[in-house]
């Protein structure tokens, strides 16, 4: 097997979870940064449309390193994507495939249902909700919580922060609600 086609291959739990969680003390042996992504938009907004806003006034190119992480990651992931993919179908969970059929969606061939998430499913109400109104709420719940799944669950439990342990207990009790008890009624509709 080839370097390449090692590399195409899904990789396990074990090997991917850990070098994800190398970040934090490079991150932080680096030069004390925290990880995180919600930030950089924050970073964004403060650099390109300077306001009288309380929230955008402070020093966001003290944070600059942060939206050059951001940008490595959007290309890695066009890298990866255009010459690393993987087109082989996903491979599902027989009892998800079941699940998904009883709300007509069978096409499995990219991470995300196309019968779902495609432009003309968003003007429906289906496609408004989970679209628009998904995407509001994880905007929402980011600011509230002060930071994203990443930021907390990743960085926040390795500094036993007690806020990142809260919102993370949340965030898994909202995707497991969303999940088995929102999300089957909003496929119904």
């Amino acid at each position: 097997m080839s370097f390449i086609e090692w590399i195409r291959q899904p990789w396990p739990w074990y090997v991917s979870g850990p070098l994800i969680g190398l970040t934090v003390p490079i991150l932080l042996l680096l030069g004390n940064k925290s990880f995180g992504i919600s930030s950089s938009l924050r970073h964004i907004c403060a650099a390109c449309f300077p306001a009288n806003i309380p929230f955008f006034k402070y020093n966001w190119k003290k944070e600059l390193w942060n939206l050059f992480f951001v940008t490595g990651i959007l290309f890695g992931a066009i890298i990866a994507s255009n010459l690393l993919g993987n087109y082989q179908p996903i491979q599902l969970n027989p009892k998800l495939v079941s699940d998904l059929n009883k709300y007509g969606i069978t096409d499995y061939a990219r991470l995300i249902p196309t019968q779902l998430f495609n432009w003309p499913a968003l003007l429906t109400l289906k496609g408004f909700i989970m679209m628009i109104g998904g995407g509001f709420l994880v905007g929402f719940g980011t600011r509230y919580a002060g930071g994203c799944t990443s930021g907390h669950s990743i960085m926040g439990l390795s500094n036993l922060e007690w806020p990142s342990l809260i919102a993370t207990i949340c965030f898994m009790a909202g995707g497991f609600i969303m999940s088995n008890l929102i999300l089957p009624f909003i496929l119904q509709l």
